[in-house]
């Protein structure tokens, strides 16, 4: 179920090249903060994926909403307290 998100997620990734320095600039759309700059497309995807899980484990680990991509939810279900 995660790799299946990070999957759909790294899909949506794009990229483009820095005039400035001509390094590599990755993002995923709709996913705030969770960008990458490297000096190589590989090296900028791979950083890419390694923010992408830490803002999952982030915004599991403190129940804040993860959007629904492709189909994947990691939304967790709402779990009523005992009174």
């Amino acid at each position: 179920m995660l790799s299946d998100y990070i999957r759909a997620a790294m899909q949506r990734a794009t990229s483009e090249i820095l005039p400035d320095d001509n390094s590599f600039y990755g993002v995923i759309p709709g996913l705030q903060g969770v960008w990458a700059n490297a000096p190589i497309l590989e090296a900028c995807r791979a950083e890419l994926q390694e923010v992408l899980e830490e803002w999952l484990l982030f915004r599991l680990r403190r129940e804040l909403d993860v959007p629904a991509l492709d189909g994947h939810d990691l939304s967790l279900p709402m779990v009523a307290e005992a009174a």
